[in-house]
């Protein structure tokens, strides 16, 4: 990936009494977030995550941290510090510890339940530590303490890292929510006392960096959606995040006052929220919630399903559901509440979605017409707040996309952290923090490792690329039997296409200049067959080019005989 370091190399030896920080994700981009913090020769990972694909990525299930900086130093990692239980910071843990299974996992009892979920699929138990706010854990070199924040998830934590070579601070995703439904507070109080102590370096959530002031209270949203649920006339529907405990609380809540049963559907919506009922982050009124089979025997207007798919995920329920291809159909006045943010890049798939399920004639709630979402991060009305608390010596904006982490390192400056003390990295991006000072040092290889299936890093860009020109443009078979003495034609040129609009009755104009190419080839002694399959490949290629102004995949096939 580029970045504005095109000249930075491997980064030095690590000064003995210096802090080494390395991004392996989170930093250009929405998610994937993985941190890795080196002192004395031992490593500290902090968060895990992966990162959804987008349309110029077909077939690819997910996309993973690069771990080979650290695969051969896995002996030296102290542990993985898991800030909260968002797959794009835990997702990618399966992946990690498939490498070494006994690296500990080190984070609060829901984000812990969570990733023990996720790892029971893979046959991995761990090596777990439960830790909450407030409590000091040393992991080798590093003195980590723990800090509520206040996200869109319960339990979430910020850690802050002590070594000989100062302190750092790294928040994870957080917002000051100031009435949280839970109560739980950002601590404020303890990032004072730490400002006293003197932060060395400041990690900061990005994500939000841009909006101005402060992010509305989550309970807002509870008479949005008392409203939605007084005017809907038959089932409602809610997509969320399978991990927003929070929402499905608010959306809980409505549906007792107003008489309905709830049931989820989706494997990882009815897993998480099995798991926050069970560790008693989600109140469930007895009898409210019901499975999802004994929904035919009640009447529409007191159903309300709850399932995944507010990003445009193809395979979530809500998309299904959109496109006829789910055992739940979408009527004519049924309410379809998407409740969540839009992630970047996702815009058309999501709105692809409303508009499928609109056409079938549900209403659709969304964030581009009701309140039914408030962000999980931090604004700039509360990031300068934050700063001016906090007073770091050094900055380093994390978790975002290139303008967040831009703006996020403007809002650092106004608040009198001297712009030669702003870091602005991205992934791979080495910085040390020595003698009190953060410091861009070199790069490593923090690339896009595509998971597709069972395959981990087998897909590879050049074949993400013959993927998108399969898909936009086609494909062309052409077959022909060759002596494999002369190198004259024996049988064909056969040629077949599918996906490129061309009927095979037309390759009847190329079919003679694809003879001509082969037996001039001939005539000059060529009887390879790959160098047979680039004329052949080089010939049709022109004749599709010029006639169809198409660039379809061609794969000749030379058989001899």
């Amino acid at each position: 990936m580029s970045h504005p370091h095109p000249e930075l190399g491997a980064p030095p030896r690590l000064p003995e009494n210096g802090l080494r920080v390395t991004p392996l994700g989170g930093l250009g981009e929405i998610g994937r977030n993985m941190t890795v913090f080196e002192f004395g020769g031992r490593l500290l990972i902090v968060d895990c995550g992966v990162l959804f694909p987008e349309e110029e990525q077909p077939g690819v299930d997910l996309i993973l941290p690069d771990f080979s900086t650290i695969q051969d130093r896995l002996d030296d990692v102290e542990g993985i510090v898991l800030t909260h239980g968002h797959e794009d910071h835990i997702g990618g843990v399966p992946y990690l510890l498939r490498m070494k299974p006994d690296i500990p996992l080190i984070g609060s009892k829901l984000t812990l339940a969570l990733i023990e979920a996720k790892l029971q699929e893979h046959r991995i138990r761990p090596y777990t530590l439960e830790v909450e706010e407030g409590q000091r854990e040393r992991l080798g070199p590093f003195d980590c303490e723990f800090i509520a924040v206040n996200h869109s998830i319960p339990d979430a934590l910020a850690v802050a890292i002590r070594t000989p070579a100062g302190l750092a601070v790294a928040t994870g995703d957080f917002k000051m929510d100031q009435l949280p439904l839970d109560g739980r507070l950002t601590d404020l109080h303890a990032f004072a006392r730490l400002s006293e102590e003197g932060i060395d370096l400041l990690l900061s959530d990005s994500t939000n960096a841009e909006v101005p002031g402060f992010v509305p209270p989550e309970r807002d949203i509870s008479n949005v959606l008392r409203t939605v649920f007084a005017n809907a006339q038959k089932r409602i529907i809610v997509a969320s995040f399978a991990s927003h405990v929070h929402r499905i609380q608010q959306i809980l809540d409505a549906a007792h006052e107003y008489g309905r049963r709830v049931a989820f559907v989706g494997r990882s919506m009815v897993r998480n929220m099995g798991i926050a009922r069970d560790l008693g982050y989600l109140r469930v009124p007895a009898g409210l919630v019901v499975d999802v089979k004994t929904l035919d025997d009640l009447p529409d207007d007191e159903v309300v399903l709850v399932c995944t798919g507010s990003q445009g995920e193809p395979m979530a329920a809500l998309s299904r559901m959109a496109n006829r291809d789910h055992q739940i159909r979408i009527v004519p006045g049924d309410t379809v509440i998407l409740a969540s943010s839009l992630i970047p890049g996702n815009e058309n798939a999501v709105y692809r979605v409303i508009n499928g399920l609109s056409r079938w004639g549900a209403n659709v709630v969304h964030k581009g017409n009701a309140k039914v979402h408030v962000s999980g991060h931090a604004s700039a009305g509360e990031l300068l707040y934050f700063y001016n608390i906090c007073r770091p010596k050094n900055l380093m904006p994390v978790h975002g996309e290139w303008r967040h982490l831009r703006a996020n390192a403007e809002l650092g400056a106004l608040t009198g952290i001297p712009k030669g003390n702003i870091v602005i990295a991205e992934d791979g991006v080495v910085v040390d923090l020595v003698d009190g000072k953060a410091r861009i040092v070199g790069k490593v290889q923090a690339g896009y490792v595509y998971v597709d299936g069972l395959s981990v890093g087998d897909v590879t860009e050049s074949s993400l690329k013959d993927r998108r020109i399969l898909g936009e443009e086609g494909i062309i078979s052409v077959f022909v039997v060759v002596d494999s003495t002369t190198g004259k034609i024996v049988g064909g040129p056969h040629i077949h296409a599918r996906g490129s609009g061309i009927e095979d009755a037309q390759f009847s104009a190329v079919v003679p200049k694809v003879e001509e190419a082969l037996n001039k080839s001939a005539q000059d002694g060529v009887v390879e067959p790959h160098q047979l399959q680039q004329l052949i490949r080089r010939t049709l290629g022109k004749w599709v080019s010029d006639t169809y102004r198409r660039r379809p995949m061609i794969l000749p096939v030379v058989v001899e005989v």
